[in-house]
């Protein structure tokens, strides 16, 4: 029995600095209004203020996404969008490999992506960084697609449990 297990992050340094960079603009300004003003706003509203834009632009860091291929099927969480492990049983799955795609264009960006708002036909992906994905297509016409940056090791474990598919489970 083999596994698969990964777990990703945004933890990209552009994306690091293009926050840092952001946010260096708004809080000049709410300094720059406090230092001119102090009545403006009361210390106890500036601290607040700047902890709650801190924590708005931190919160993408929280982000996580696992993945899980075993003997049952592809499981995957991204929290805090899910709590569990969703499960897609093999005898669901139509047909699923490894693939290169674009995020921007075929879904929009990163994150959990896809679905009614964007190009419907590819489906939905999560994923958090890079351009290979895990791509399920289910026998009810669902694409799901899972970033990995495991590619390797994902094309294994995918391989040893192909016969799950083609005999139904």
């Amino acid at each position: 029995m083999r596994i698969f297990k990964e777990e990703q992050r945004f933890n990209q340094l552009w994306l690091i600095l293009l926050m840092a960079i952001s946010m260096l603009v708004p809080i000049g300004i709410i300094i720059g209004t406090y230092i001119k003003d102090p009545n403006s706003f009361t210390l106890f509203e500036f601290i607040l203020i700047l902890s709650l834009m801190i924590i708005a632009s931190t919160l993408i860091f929280t982000f996580k996404l696992t993945s899980k291929i075993d003997e049952k099927g592809i499981h995957y969480k991204f929290f805090p969008f899910h709590r569990t492990f969703k499960l897609i049983n093999w005898n669901t799955i139509d047909n699923v490999y490894i693939r290169q795609y674009d995020a921007i264009s075929e879904y929009g960006g990163w994150g959990l992506k896809g679905g009614s708002l964007w190009r419907k036909n590819k489906g939905k992906a999560i994923n958090v960084s890079g351009d290979i994905g895990i791509q399920i297509i289910q026998k009810n016409g669902k694409k799901l697609l899972i970033g990995t940056q495991k590619k390797a090791e994902a094309e294994r474990v995918l391989q040893t449990y192909k016969s799950k598919i083609n005999n139904n489970g």
